[in-house]
């Protein structure tokens, strides 16, 4: 289910930006000869007007093939050289390779404006000022494989509504409460010399999975000393409430958010390629495909307002991803044109076009490697 969700988002946010490009060249004038829906071998096309719309086996996003934007002698000098990409003014190549990008902003400050219209599960402390967050529980957040929490069943997503240890018993919870019932249940004479909860004894925590009307769960999770002599059950907590917004608010939080997440993105990029470039670069904080199946695996857990603004993220990092001043990107299309604006004159659409050919090898082969370390991470 993961996977279908992941294929479905990655289609949206890639046939967004590329919309963006197509609908700019047309206003432009420029030739669109095909705006294909998935990637190649083509399974069947429509033709409407000069462009033919495409529709393609492997439904991982889409292109679109602007007349022109990969020089050759025709686009240069052909019978509708007119409309070519490459004889457009710069100015009007700059925008058409810019919408793209800005379409993928926009599409996100739409998706986090109706999450928080419909109710978008927040942080406490994270709300709009003046704005309360309802149905406020404390949630697991991840669940450290093969540790007591994820022996015993617990998922990511579940609400604790209760904790019970001894005689202990309480259903304001709190990851505080969680943590010191932990820690408290060492002192009931049903746990061993090391720490351990023998049977009969450790940590009572009744939870919902889905929907807070369902019926409780109870589980008996038992304890175990970590390295520096705590007890851990192994989950991260927080808490969540709903934040549902008024329509001009939910816009004007929406661009706030949007803004955001855009800063926080490139001071990451910024720190990774910094990082890299000084030798202390790692594979361990990049995700691609791979773990982008499981994390939206997880987003989905929490509900679907929450994964819809997981998408909006998404689209934020393929925009930002696309403005990188590299070859194959919208990026490094926007510097060879500023090269041309300084040089005063046009780059040789032969050394161009070799440099966005080897800018997409080198992108084919890092997107590899970063799926080869996403496998190896799941084994």
């Amino acid at each position: 289910m993961s996977i279908i969700i992941f294929i479905i988002i990655l289609l949206v946010l890639v046939l967004v930006h590329e919309f963006g490009h197509f609908f700019s060249a047309k206003k432009f004038g420029i030739r669109v000869d095909e705006f294909g829906f998935g990637f190649p071998p083509k399974l069947f096309g429509i033709k409407k007007g000069e462009t033919e719309y495409t529709f393609n086996l492997l439904p991982f996003g889409g292109f679109v093939k602007i007349f022109g934007e990969t020089p050759d002698e025709e686009s240069i000098s052909g019978p509708d050289a007119s409309r070519s990409f490459i004889n457009k003014p710069a100015w009007k190549q700059a925008i058409v390779l810019f919408t793209g990008v800005f379409a993928n902003f926009l599409l996100a400050w739409i998706i986090f404006s109706f999450s928080f219209m419909s109710g978008l599960p927040t942080s406490v402390g994270e709300e709009a000022n003046g704005y309360e967050l309802k149905d406020v529980h404390t949630v697991v957040v991840s669940v450290l494989p093969k540790s007591p929490a994820d022996v015993a069943g617990l998922k990511t997503g579940d609400k604790i509504v209760s904790l019970k240890s001894g005689n202990q018993f309480t259903t304001f919870i709190s990851p505080e409460t969680i943590k010191s019932f932990a820690t408290n249940s060492k002192k009931d004479p049903a746990h061993n010399a090391s720490g351990i909860a023998d049977a009969g004894g450790g940590l009572e925590i009744g939870y919902v999975r889905g929907k807070i009307t369902e019926p409780i769960n109870i589980v008996n999770i038992k304890p175990k000393s970590s390295e520096s002599g705590e007890l851990m059950i192994g989950i991260s907590m927080d808490q969540i409430g709903i934040e549902k917004l008024p329509f001009y608010m939910a816009f004007w939080e929406g661009l706030k958010l949007d803004w955001s997440v855009t800063k926080d993105t490139v001071s990451g990029l910024f720190g990774l390629i910094k990082g890299a470039i000084m030798g202390k670069g790692s594979f361990s904080s990049v995700t691609g495909p791979v773990g982008m199946v499981g994390v939206v695996g997880d987003a989905y857990k929490f509900g679907f307002n929450y994964l819809l603004s997981f998408a909006g993220l998404i689209s934020v990092n393929l925009a930002i991803i696309n403005l990188l001043p590299f070859p194959a990107l919208d990026g490094g299309r926007l510097l060879f044109l500023l090269i041309e604006k300084i040089k005063g004159s046009k780059m040789n659409p032969k050394v161009t076009n070799i440099a966005n050919m080897a800018g997409f090898a080198v992108l084919i082969i890092l997107m590899l490697f970063v799926t080869y370390h996403d496998v190896v991470k799941l084994l």
